[in-house]
């Protein structure tokens, strides 16, 4: 490689905080009316239109949450919207705006922030939201962001995790299983890298996994097919942390049990194949590993019919009695009880 061809690194400092701000948020146009003012002032100015504001907060942690070893940045910015978005559409809200902080080391060039932000500003138009304000500061080492979603809904048509009740059907947007096997693929491929630096990686034949891992996606498919259809599910919960534990939050809410036909957990034919290769059970990664952000939801017995027309949709179960408990049905005719072993944020 040239001198060239090789990628211009702008320390932040000589432009500071503010020309950072402004390189990264100049010529940005709104396009929610709703928003009445985004960056550029003190706060942002959001028009409610006599319906709920939706909010959440989640947070990304280089060495916790990724690592950038394997994850591009504009990946991680189009992720870092994603995840909070997905959260919106749990509650069958819409988003409409957004607000990012990212606290970065010294290490982080202006190029480095630009391609962060382009992934930002990628989601931010593929699901019509506004990017409205944020704060970038200095951190120790590595980075740190924090996006925070804003979105609508009338009350009536707002879904919580504790609304489900006896005779409800259970059902799952997608496959699930794939985030965690992605993960399992590129943490794989690093470890060989770390060892022979000269290695390429084999990446191609797991395309579908790392892109579940690396890219996903908010199911706003499912919040419109909603509204089409005029459903509006008894429970609903995004599955960030795996099957198993989204069906306990639903379950342990709404004070009810589950029971869940491990034939009926849809499941990608690559993410089997992987966690055979990888000595796994299949549908142990589909319980417990997470990060699909696939919606799990359940829906009065009289919407069936309604719900078997809709696309990408699985039906995986039922709601019971919370005597019942929550079980899984598996394949070979036994029942297991179901307990949460999704990923610990703080487990050492």
């Amino acid at each position: 490689m040239s001198n060239n061809d090789k990628p211009s690194f702008t320390d932040i400092s000589t432009i500071g905080e503010f020309g950072l701000i402004s390189q990264l948020t100049d010529n940005k146009v709104s396009v929610q009316p709703s928003t009445i003012k985004s960056i550029g002032d003190d706060a942002a100015i959001i028009r409610n239109e006599q319906e709920c504001t939706v909010v959440c907060t989640d947070m990304l942690v280089e060495g916790i949450h990724f690592d950038l070893m394997y994850t591009p940045l504009k990946h991680l910015g189009y992720k870092a919207v994603v995840v909070n978005l997905s959260d919106i559409y749990a509650m069958n809200a819409e988003p409409k705006q957004i607000t990012v902080s990212v606290a970065i080391s010294s290490k982080y060039s202006v190029e480095a922030m630009q391609e962060l932000y382009d992934g930002i500003y990628t989601a931010c138009k593929f699901y019509n939201v506004d990017l409205v304000g944020g704060d970038t500061t200095s951190s120790p080492r590595g980075m740190v962001i924090s996006v925070t979603a804003v979105g609508q809904a009338n009350q009536q048509d707002i879904v919580y995790r504790n609304g489900a009740k006896k005779g409800d059907i259970i059902c799952v947007t997608g496959d699930l299983g794939a985030a965690y096997l992605g993960l399992q693929i590129l943490e794989r491929e690093k470890q060989i890298f770390l060892e022979h630096p000269g290695v390429q990686p084999e990446l191609e034949p797991s395309q579908y996994l790392i892109e579940r891992q690396l890219k996903p996606e908010a199911q706003r498919g499912a919040i419109a097919y909603f509204r089409k259809e005029q459903i509006i599910p008894t429970s609903m919960i995004d599955i960030s942390d795996g099957l198993a534990s989204e069906i306990m939050h639903i379950c342990s809410k709404s004070g009810v049990g589950a029971f869940i036909e491990e034939s009926k957990v849809p499941i990608h034919p690559d993410s089997e194949k992987t966690a055979i290769d990888f000595k796994l059970d299949p549908i142990t990664c589909a319980l417990h590993g997470g990060e699909d952000f696939e919606l799990l939801f359940t829906i009065d017995e009289k919407d069936l019919n309604k719900i078997r027309y809709m696309p990408e949709v699985f039906i995986i179960g039922e709601i019971v009695d919370a005597a019942d408990g929550i079980k899984l049905h598996t394949s070979g005719g036994n029942i297991h009880e179901i307990t949460a072993q999704g990923w610990n944020h703080f487990r050492q």
